[in-house]
């Protein structure tokens, strides 16, 4: 029978996070350099969950010293690594190679400086929320849904706990205060989800800096 939410967290939840960033990234790392999307899991890990690295450490070395047996491909009692355009035979000194890069982080200090997220599984990372606004709200099909992209933040704010809203308008300062370039900008909602264009006459930027006063303002019913 497959692995219980439980037992799969406690085996293989951070594995399953380092795998998950390199989603859209090539595993192109080598023993003397770790590859983008490493880095990148490198850099949000020591920010907000730094305990989590030596978890990452064994749990992927664990299952380079362990991989699946047939018993266990049989039963569905395995955690399985998803394709990351390597041959199979190298996926085992590849594991390897991610546990030595983070091991090495961890015993000397070595942590990546503060930038920009570089990778999809980054973006939605920093931004979780912002992710779930884009995507829920802002999808192609937002159109039909709504009058106007104000309808549609406004929707928002009334459906969600007022809590996550603060953490939105939280991370849309956090990323304004990025200070991208207006295409970087253009990237970064794309990346978390956001599939129709800003109104007009609205830059990307523009438009955030937009949504994060309006729902700092209480509506006119709240006044």
């Amino acid at each position: 029978m497959p692995l219980s939410p439980l037992e799969h967290d406690r085996r293989y939840g951070e594995l399953d996070q380092v795998m998950r960033a390199y989603v859209g990234q090539p595993a192109d790392d080598t023993p003397d350099r770790p590859s983008q999307a490493l880095t990148a899991y490198l850099r949000h890990t020591w920010h907000t969950r730094p305990w989590a690295l030596a978890v990452a450490e064994r749990q992927l070395r664990d299952y380079a010293d362990n991989p699946p047996g047939r018993l266990r491909l049989r039963l569905g009692e395995f955690y399985a690594v998803p394709d990351v355009g390597l041959p199979q035979d190298a996926v085992q000194p590849w594991l390897y190679c991610l546990a030595d890069h983070i091991k090495h982080s961890i015993e000397t200090g070595e942590v990546p400086p503060p930038a920009p997220p570089a990778t999809h599984w980054e973006w939605h990372a920093r931004f979780p929320e912002l992710g779930q606004f884009l995507s829920g709200w802002f999808s192609q099909d937002m159109p039909d849904e709504f009058d106007d992209h104000d309808a549609a933040v406004d929707d928002y704010r009334g459906s969600t706990d007022s809590q996550l809203v603060a953490r939105l308008v939280g991370e849309l300062h956090e990323l304004l205060a990025l200070d991208l370039d207006e295409s970087d900008y253009a990237l970064a909602v794309a990346e978390l989800g956001m599939e129709v264009d800003a109104p007009a006459p609205y830059s990307p930027s523009g438009w955030l800096a937009r949504v994060a006063e309006q729902l700092s303002t209480p509506p006119a019913d709240a006044r």
